[in-house]
Formats: structure tokens, C-alpha cells, sequence
């Protein structure tokens, strides 16, 4: 194979989106992925070791993107993956017909790829009416896990 037959399509740094963990480790509160979805660990409980010798954890989480309620069971001692889930503060710039949000950070970069939340249902229309075509400035909390960006929370920036 010569140089020029030498072609690369991404131009990420190739990091994952998820991380190996024991399920022993996850505690309360953290995150783990369920059915392939990035959910928040609400409750665990641990059973005892059975006759195979393996604690299992059985976890209740919600969604981090939907809120809906999923469960898994895994042996303490069995690898699971965690997702990377990130958060980040935008300004509002524009909202657009179709829900469509242009966001600006403190450091001028603009992102125009994430749309009002559909979860929970009245948050869009409450960060329209915050928003009141410009007349305020509001900032979104944009949370992204396994490729999905979604906005979670808002507040109206005092003058």
C-alpha cells in the first residue's frame, strides 16, 4: 500500500465514549450504561454469594436523556462499562422554529447542533418564555454522554 492509497475519514482523537468497571465499584449516584443507554444509578442492592461464589449487584437507574427507569443485575466481580458524561455551560443566542438552539460558550465558540430538550415535556417552553425572543439572556446546561448532547437545565442570567 503506497502514501497516497492513505486516507483517514474522523478526525477525533479516537478516546472512547465509555470506560470498563468492575460493577462492585459503581456507587449511587454514578453512572452506568443499561441496554446501551447512559442512565444514573439511583439505588443498588448487593445479594449475597451463591453457590457459585458471585455477590450480585442488582442496579436501578433512570435514563440520563429520556428518565426513564431501567434495571440491570451484574456479579460484583463481572466487568461492566461506565459512560464519560460531560457538562457544559452555553448562552443562548437564538432559538429557532423548529426548536433548533444556536449556544455561544465564554470563550466565543458557537455550537449550533442541539435542539430545545423533549424531556421533561414543558422545559422547552419554559426556556422559550425565559428566553422572551432575546429580550433576556438566558444560559443552558448541555450534557453529552455516548455521542448525545442534550440540554438539562436553564437559568435566566440577572441583569
Amino acid at each position: 500500500m503506497s502514501d497516497n492509497e492513505y486516507n483517514i475519514e474522523s478526525t477525533d482523537a479516537g478516546a472512547s465514549e465509555t470506560i470498563p468497571m468492575e460493577a462492585g465499584q459503581i456507587k449511587k449516584g454514578g453512572y452506568i450504561m443499561i441496554k446501551g443507554k447512559p442512565c444514573k444509578v439511583l439505588n443498588i442492592s448487593v445479594s449475597k454469594t451463591g453457590k457459585h461464589g458471585h455477590a450480585k449487584c442488582n442496579f436501578t437507574a433512570t435514563d440520563i436523556f429520556t428518565g426513564k427507569k431501567l434495571e440491570d443485575m451484574v456479579p460484583s466481580s463481572h466487568g461492566t462499562t461506565v459512560p464519560i458524561v460531560t457538562r457544559t455551560e452555553w448562552e443562548i443566542i437564538d432559538i429557532g422554529e423548529d426548536g433548533k438552539l444556536t449556544l455561544m460558550d465564554e470563550g466565543g465558540d458557537q455550537k449550533t447542533d442541539v435542539n430545545l430538550p423533549g424531556f421533561p415535556e414543558n422545559m422547552a417552553q419554559e426556556i422559550r418564555d425565559a428566553w422572551a425572543d432575546g429580550e433576556n439572556q438566558v444560559s443552558v446546561t448541555v450534557q453529552a454522554a455516548v455521542g448525545i448532547e442534550q440540554v438539562i437545565a436553564f437559568k435566566k442570567i440577572a441583569d
